[in-house]
């Protein structure tokens, strides 16, 4: 029996939810609070977009889905690397509302558009 992919779908609106409130504390690149928050917070996301079905990612095939596993294994194993503030906000800011679309059109709480 496979795991219900769901929880997952949720976890990923939260952790979405919570990168959009750390945004209006003020600007992870220049608050190294905000920033650490922000990649927590990124990292949960990345994690649970690893558990949604393969055939559930292929139906919104503009979504960076390997990338943003690939961005998770940078955050977990990048221990002594920087990671640039600038980037992650850009990641955030061009990548994040289209991935929590899809996630809602994926829970059916968002007209599917791939037609």
């Amino acid at each position: 029996m496979s795991k219900s992919w769901q929880p997952y779908a949720q976890h990923i609106l939260d952790a979405a939810d919570r990168i959009r409130n750390i945004q209006l504390r003020g600007d992870l690149t220049t608050d190294q609070v905000l920033y650490d928050a922000s990649l927590r917070n990124l990292q949960t996301l990345s994690e649970a977009t690893q558990q949604l079905p393969i055939a559930m990612k292929d139906r919104y095939p503009d979504i960076p889905w390997r990338s943003i596993s690939g961005f998770r294994n940078i955050l977990v194993h990048n221990y002594l690397g920087d990671i640039d503030p600038v980037a992650v906000k850009q990641v955030i800011d061009r990548h994040l509302p289209l991935v929590v679309q899809a996630v809602q059109a994926m829970l059916g709480q968002l007209p599917d558009h791939t037609d």
